[in-house]
């Protein structure tokens, strides 16, 4: 194992792939310190089904829904419900498995995708179907040690491609930190009726949660329910809420895996974060890769990139993925922060390069 051959101290696993597939269980039985969940404590995001059965087990916040493994009940289903219907591949889509459907008629298209055609292969065998939650959506984040559960600030983030939430989902365009709806009594309710109940089901169901736990929420007149959890740092939300952190993110880590998060005291910055995803043209769709990407030195000192699908050929920067780049700037609001990043966002240059013009745009409701 190439831990062991480099002595590596300690790994933090990024992809939800290499949780699913259980590499924490195997750093665990060698006897190398890593920070992630368990395969059986990933099921939380790799099975859609296991985790809206677990949540209408223990009373957890969501939105009502049913779970399907038979494409013809499924569509039976469909058609007893009033649009829009939410329609979700069961397994792993790489944040493209969850279709918003604005009639039955694209709602049962988006079941023949996922559950005849395959279009995400065997993440497609079951699907979940859900009423449409009205309200705001906002990402929340917790350090837990499955005992202790130590909520992050929160985040919003934006799916659809295209400004004004139009076009597909993807997995991600853009996000910001703190939420300017978000208040400390909302805090709360979130950490007292979803982080807290998720985490302590886990373990009564002998998966325990060790990590950061996910959860994409919407925020409705009837409180905040659950859209999904993802068991690990998701971007691009983590890219605008880590540099709000100002205790060692290393000592927080270590006190999660050694199981003594009670004895740490997490500290962040007053200050806020924009972070603008830029796209390869085309993407979620098909893309083309391989363009020189320009215009990365001549970003302010502040500025952070976080590199998502590139690769470095003959000491130049070239598209390799879907999404390009992440841009993330820090001010002392939300509107000071967002005017920073678009200055620099509009400094660099691929060919077919998109990226949404509304990140935080509080004012016009973005």
């Amino acid at each position: 194992m190439l831990a062991l051959e480099k002595d590596i101290d300690l790994t933090v696993v990024g992809p939800e792939a290499p949780l699913a597939d259980g590499i924490v269980d195997r750093f665990q039985k060698s006897g190398i310190p890593i920070f992630g969940v368990t395969r059986a404590a990933a099921h939380i995001e790799s099975s859609k089904v296991f985790t809206k059965e677990l949540m209408q087990k223990y009373n957890i916040p969501c939105a009502r829904g049913a779970a399907f493994s038979s494409y013809t009940e499924a569509g039976k289903y469909v058609k007893q419900l009033s649009p829009p219907v939410v329609v979700k591949a069961d397994g792993l889509a790489a944040g493209k498995g969850v279709t918003i459907a604005d009639s039955i008629r694209q709602a049962l298209d988006a079941l023949s995708n996922i559950m005849e055609a395959r279009v995400f292969g065997a993440a497609g065998d079951r699907v979940v179907i859900e009423e449409y939650l009205i309200g705001r959506e906002l990402s929340a984040f917790a350090f837990t040690d499955t005992r202790t559960v130590i909520p992050m600030v929160t985040a919003c983030d934006y799916k659809p491609v295209f400004d004004g939430d139009k076009g597909p989902n993807t997995g991600g365009m853009g996000s910001y930190s703190p939420p300017h709806f978000d208040s400390s009594q909302l805090a709360k309710t979130i950490t007292e009726t979803i982080m807290k109940p998720t985490v302590q089901a886990m373990a009564q169901e002998k998966r325990p949660y060790r990590s950061v736990l996910y959860g994409g929420l919407m925020v409705t007149d009837d409180g905040p329910k659950v859209l999904e959890f993802n068991a690990r740092f998701g971007d691009p939300e983590t890219q605008v809420i880590l540099p709000l952190l100002k205790t060692d993110l290393v000592d927080i880590i270590l006190a999660v895996i050694n199981n003594n998060l009670d004895q740490i005291n997490i500290e962040w910055s007053g200050d806020a974060c924009v972070g603008v995803v830029m796209t390869s043209g085309g993407y979620p769709a098909d893309y083309k890769t391989g363009f020189l990407i320009s215009g990365l030195n001549s970003l302010d000192k502040d500025i952070l990139v976080f590199h998502a699908g590139t690769r470095l050929e003959s000491e130049q920067v070239l598209t390799n993925g879907g999404r390009v780049l992440t841009v993330v700037a820090r001010g002392k609001t939300i509107a000071e922060a967002r005017e920073k990043v678009y200055a620099n966002v509009t400094r660099i240059h691929f060919e077919g390069c998109h990226y949404r013009k509304d990140i935080a745009d509080i004012k016009n409701g973005q």
